[in-house]
């Protein structure tokens, strides 16, 4: 069995990453921080072991914050998924700047995402830090959490992020898509100030670290 590399090294990798360079609000756009990542992806392998020689789809995947940290963790394959073409053209430099080689990207709506597919290509893995599904994007994170479900193989996991206040929700939800959940942890997501209408330099959101296993 081979080591896994040190959180600290990964999260030092990440913080190298290429970021949004005109982040979209509408696309509720905000970068995952490298010490967030880091932490959900060390957590996924060292606890659980759902990344090394596994098939992984990074939803939502933005600059591939989560893909990059998912295949230096030994990831066999991983699919980033994003609608936006600059987020994916970012995250290609990304890619190419650590000489990954087994990252692909797609641009797609996720709620055409498992039409693409063809519900033929079944991921071990799926990981993701989706919209909040507020203001113009309401649901969206529940919609991210069931296309990424559908995406699973049968006995697959997905790890997200939604924010604390939604907890009872998705424990409810989670009864209709017949899965385990279970909050790993309470993380505070240092939101950097990213439109004008913040007023703020940061803002400290807290947010919930999930775990959902196929039954």
């Amino acid at each position: 069995m081979s080591k896994i590399m040190k959180r600290k090294e990964l999260e030092q990798h990440l913080q190298d990453l290429e970021g949004f360079s005109s982040p979209k609000i509408l696309l509720e756009q905000y970068e995952t921080r490298a010490h967030i990542a880091s932490c959900m992806l060390h957590t996924i392998e060292s606890a659980y072991g759902d990344l090394s020689q596994k098939t992984v789809l990074d939803l939502g995947s933005g600059c591939s914050a989560l893909g990059i940290g998912a295949a230096m963790l030994g990831a066999s394959y991983v699919l980033g998924v994003d609608i936006d073409a600059d987020a994916l053209e970012i995250a290609s430099t990304n890619i190419d700047s650590f000489e990954i080689s087994n990252i692909e990207l797609l641009q797609c709506d996720v709620r055409k995402l498992t039409q693409i597919l063809h519900g033929k290509f079944k991921f071990d893995t799926v990981i993701m830090n989706p919209p909040f599904g507020t203001k113009h994007n309401k649901g969206l994170d529940s919609l991210f959490v069931e296309v990424g479900l559908s995406c699973l193989s049968d006995k697959g996991v997905l790890y997200s992020l939604h924010k604390s206040s939604t907890r009872d929700y998705f424990y409810k939800k989670a009864v209709g898509w017949k899965v385990e959940p279970c909050v790993l942890a309470q993380l505070r997501y240092d939101l950097p100030a990213t439109y004008k209408f913040h007023g703020k330099n940061s803002v400290d959101i807290e947010v919930d670290f999930w775990r959902f296993q196929k039954k």
